[in-house]
């Protein structure tokens, strides 16, 4: 699995004019890619490390100040461009793979006590953000 993180003050997504997940103040906007190999351990081991990642401000993790966190399902996270101009989609797992593992994502953190909001799997999503930094980080399980 595959994590860009982001450290915002606020985001939100909409699909077809309705906003469906936002969060407000200091928190993660994290944008989650799913592989063919992935299993339910991988997206329990994100969620732990999206939790207790120190990206805040201070250092702080999401699980010291209670930060709340947008996650947003994005399979173009493994697209590959190296050759020619049209990106491939190969080692991004199909749908049916990929969205019980995003969704196992959001379960366990949840479990770990975080505030998560969602986007909406295989939309076409409007994503909006403050980045704060700007602050980006790659994580991968």
């Amino acid at each position: 699995m595959r994590a860009v993180v982001q450290r915002v003050d606020g985001a939100s997504v909409v699909v077809a004019g309705e906003t469906v997940g936002e969060i407000t103040g200091e928190g993660l906007c994290v944008l989650v890619g799913v592989t063919h190999e992935d299993t339910p351990e991988k997206a329990a081991q994100l969620a732990r490390k999206l939790w207790s990642v120190r990206v805040l401000d201070d250092e702080k993790s999401c699980s010291d100040v209670n930060a709340p966190l947008l996650v947003i399902s994005q399979f173009t996270l493994y697209g590959d461009a190296r050759k020619g101009r049209r990106p491939t989609w190969n080692a991004a797992a199909p749908g049916p793979v990929a969205e019980p593992l995003v969704d196992e994502v959001v379960h366990r953190l949840r479990e770990l006590g975080a505030h998560v909001e969602t986007g909406r799997f295989g939309a076409d999503m409007r994503v909006s953000l403050t980045n704060h930094g700007p602050f980006t980080v790659l994580i991968e399980v």
